[in-house]
């Protein structure tokens, strides 16, 4: 392994050649991360999924049992289905300062550049020790990481700070919203079209709850956002799929809709929740059993994905805006796996090469300039954590 990728550039392009969309296995990933290391002289420990197809990797490189500063990045990428790019996705393709390839920016940029740094960390003697985290099924609710950050202070070391690297420009993120979906199903009655009154509509009653939804979304709207920090300035509600209905003729027994809530770090969802519910079982049922005594309507979660709150003066803040040089913090609205680290108890925030403006599109590309400024950061941590 000493013989083989050594730069940033040649460590993303094997990153990237390994197909880890997230309804695949990124074991083969975690394996070359492994014997990556390995090569240098650090050990790793894995973490495998229940089902035993993917894993989450952790590394300590520095003296053990101390608490260390945290670098944190996921395996997997969103489906290149349907897109249309210019180059194979599974190749990293240069041109014109950027490289293009599917995961270059979200997030495999950050790993490469983490990993490049390794024999760097190795040869400085760390006195402080730097942790490598490295996830799986972060584009799926941010689940992967999970079983790993409950370790965190139980079977392996708690770090004393976190730094997430997803794309922020190298911008410090000191906040983030928090990410909440949810699968409401209708179920009424099938009949003939030509006498509903012997069914129950299940796509009319869905229309109902989609408007009650729309209701909640423009009240959040109304409210906004009184740190006036984030972009849009509220805690936001969208409907995102609705699936119902079997042919032009039947009245729908059936019909789910997928919808989502995107708040604010201090948002909390239980007051919705329960107004919903009160809706669907005060206002719509009854309609639907009316007809169809058999009705529905349960709403189940799919997955949270918790804020990151600001931490004004913490560890991670202040370590990041250093070796950023930077002077202020930013939010974003996308969610991340830092809430995770935070309800552990570990100070984190979000840092990483790349815009989120390129993820999750065809032709997803990362400047080469934003690797070299995260090597930067990454030299700065070196030198800081090499300080008694």
């Amino acid at each position: 392994m000493l013989a083989g990728p050594t730069t940033t550039e040649e460590l993303l392009a094997h990153l990237v050649a390994f197909d880890t969309t997230s309804r695949n296995s990124n074991l083969d990933l975690i394996g070359f991360v492994r014997d990556y290391l390995s090569a240098y002289g650090v050990e790793s420990v894995t973490i495998p999924s229940e089902a035993g197809d993917k894993a989450s990797l952790f590394a300590t490189i520095g003296p053990p049992g101390v608490g260390g500063v945290c670098l944190s990045g996921h395996s997997d990428v969103v489906p290149v289905d349907g897109q249309s790019w210019s180059s194979d996705p599974f190749t990293l393709t240069p041109a014109d300062g950027r490289l293009y390839g599917r995961g270059s920016c979200d997030m495999k940029g950050f790993l490469a550049a983490c990993l490049g740094a390794v024999p760097a960390m190795t040869a400085a003697k760390l006195a402080t020790p730097i942790h490598l985290i490295v996830s799986y099924d972060e584009e799926v609710g941010c689940t992967g990481v999970v079983p790993a950050v409950r370790k965190l202070g139980v079977d392996l070391p708690l770090p004393r700070a976190c730094i997430v690297g997803e794309p922020t420009s190298m911008r410090v993120v000191d906040a983030h919203k928090s990410g909440m979906a949810f699968v409401t199903t209708v179920t009424g009655r099938e009949a003939h079209s030509s006498m509903p009154q012997l069914g129950a509509n299940a796509i009319f009653a869905a229309a109902e709850l989609v408007g009650e939804l729309d209701r909640y979304r423009a009240e959040l709207i109304e409210a906004g956002d009184p740190s006036g920090r984030f972009d849009p300035p509220s805690t936001t509600v969208q409907v995102t799929v609705i699936e119902g209905g079997t042919a032009g003729n039947i009245v729908p027994r059936q019909c789910a809709l997928r919808w989502n809530v995107r708040g604010l770090p201090e948002f909390d969802i239980a007051p919705l929740l329960e107004c919903f519910g009160r809706f669907a079982e005060e206002v719509v049922l009854p309609r639907l059993k009316a007809s169809a005594p058999e009705a529905s309507i349960v709403t189940v979660p799919v997955y949270t994905v918790p804020p990151l709150a600001p931490q004004t003066g913490s560890m991670a803040e202040l370590l990041a805006l250093r070796l950023a040089g930077q002077n202020r913090t930013y939010t974003v609205s996308y969610g991340t796996e830092g809430g995770h680290f935070q309800e552990q108890g570990i100070p984190t925030i979000v840092c990483g090469p790349g815009s989120i403006d390129q993820a999750h599109k065809p032709d997803e590309f990362i400047e080469v300039s934003q690797l070299r400024a995260c090597e930067r950061f990454l030299a700065g941590l070196i030198a800081e954590c090499g300080r008694p």
